[in-house]
């Protein structure tokens, strides 16, 4: 037997030792498992109510869930080459007009658009306009 062989030879007997140290997993009793169906209960969760003009109410189940809210000034499509000769001072134009909103986007979906304002010399954005759930449906696709 090569040195090889032999090394092959001890690790398969190896293995095989450790599976046998393994003992098979018991079978469930079946009085074990007639207490875990009797221990289930279906889930009691509240429910969301909708209002009459179309609200949604008792959301308090929801509140706590982060989100990821930021504003588009405008994008540009650009070649690789022209990416790596920007420079400090450099401009680069973008898709939208002067003037244009800005949009909000929740977790990367438009929900609002508005205009960027100034406050305690950090920028922000005043609400200009809240889109509408067929527009927020369009920009899915």
């Amino acid at each position: 037997m090569t040195n090889e062989q032999e090394t092959g030879a001890t690790l398969d007997d190896q293995w095989g030792a450790a599976f046998a140290e393994q003992a098979p997993p018991p079978e469930p009793s079946k009085q074990n498992e007639t207490s875990k169906k009797e221990d289930a209960r279906p889930a009691n969760f509240g429910s969301l109510k909708q209002e009459s003009n179309g609200t949604v109410t008792n959301l308090d189940m929801i509140l706590d869930i982060p989100v990821t809210l930021s504003v588009e000034m405008g994008r540009t499509r650009i070649m690789v080459k022209d990416l790596l000769q920007l420079g400090q001072g450099a401009v680069v134009e973008l898709e939208k007009l002067a003037g244009e909103p800005m949009e909000i986007l929740v977790n990367g979906r438009l929900v609002a658009r508005g205009e960027a304002v100034v406050i305690n010399e950090k920028f922000g954005i005043k609400l200009t306009d809240i889109a509408s759930p067929s527009e927020r449906i369009s920009k899915l696709r």
